[in-house]
């Protein structure tokens, strides 16, 4: 048997619905907040890539190893690599800080000892994945399901303090793309969005104040407001200099604000943000700094289709 897997793939997207609910035939897994990967055994070797392919084996090499060690001489999974609190929520801060352990959050099985199983139902890719996963590892977990029905799925999401279900309709296929037979509702308002400036520090602070942030919709980036918490001393140093090199004369925004000492930034970066809610102008209400997304291209950063 090869060692080779002969194929390298672009992750299946789940798209976003407003609200909870139940439909015959789906299923309903916990929402992880961590960093995308597709786990890639090729006989000792193990690849991990991102969403967008960066090579992240080095980044997550505990994750790394732990693939290795599993017996099948070629494999391939799909999951969440991610960063617990004491509550066992997933917490996409805690894994930028770099000193927690890692756990890759495992829910698709796309190839196993030469077998192709990207055309299988889901139901038959999680029986796949649970038999590769049969004995217990620290850094290897099979993603939680929830509840059968999607409602009691949700409500438990919340109540736990999850950042979300995703819905899968249980016959599909794995689909390359952004497909509507992988659905997510979120609990919490956390999303990403393009940083497009800063504004000059006041008080106490060094290096800037308040980060500009904005959305796609077309091909127009859109302002969606500031925000100034979350960070720290160390951030906020390695953030400037992330910055040093797209400072630009001009506003990237469609719509820039008027804002005193603003120094403008090429759209090239991405900003994780929670936040309470959009507000009626269409800005971000309670913004908070959570890190950066090098995992995703700022042009999929777009506005939700119902502001």
């Amino acid at each position: 048997m090869s060692e080779r897997i002969p194929f390298r793939l672009n992750p299946m997207l789940a798209s976003l619905v407003p609200k909870p609910f139940d439909r015959p035939g789906w299923v309903y897994e916990e929402k992880y907040d961590g960093y995308r990967i597709l786990a890639y055994k090729e006989g000792t070797k193990v690849t991990l890539l991102s969403r967008n392919q960066h090579d992240r084996t080095a980044t997550f090499a505990i994750v790394a190893e732990a693939v290795g060690r599993l017996g099948e001489r070629t494999l391939l999974l799909d999951g969440e690599v991610v960063a617990f609190d004491s509550k066992g929520v997933s917490r996409f801060q805690l894994l930028q800080r770099g000193d927690v352990s890692q756990h890759y959050a495992v829910f698709d099985c796309l190839y196993r000892d030469g077998r192709d199983l990207r055309s299988e139902p889901l139901s038959r890719r999680r029986d796949e994945l649970e038999g590769v996963l049969a004995k217990p590892s620290e850094q290897l977990i099979v993603s939680r399901r929830l509840a059968k029905n999607g409602l009691t799925a949700y409500s438990i999401a919340k109540r736990k303090g999850f950042e979300g279900v995703v819905a899968k309709d249980n016959d599909a296929p794995y689909e390359e793309r952004r497909s509507n037979k992988w659905l997510k509702v979120k609990v919490h308002q956390e999303d990403e969005f393009v940083i497009g400036g800063f504004t000059a520090p006041e008080g106490s602070r060094q290096h800037f104040g308040a980060l500009l942030l904005g959305a796609y919709r077309g091909k127009d980036l859109v302002y969606v407001g500031k925000v100034g918490t979350g960070f720290t001393q160390k951030t906020l140093a390695e953030l400037a200099k992330a910055f040093r090199p797209y400072i630009r004369s001009k506003p990237p925004f469609v719509d820039p604000p008027r804002e005193k000492n603003v120094t403008w930034l090429a759209p090239r970066l991405v900003a994780q943000i929670a936040f309470q809610e959009w507000t009626a102008d269409r800005k971000l209400r309670q913004p908070v700094f959570l890190g950066l997304r090098d995992d995703k291209k700022p042009t999929e950063v777009v506005l939700p289709e119902n502001l």
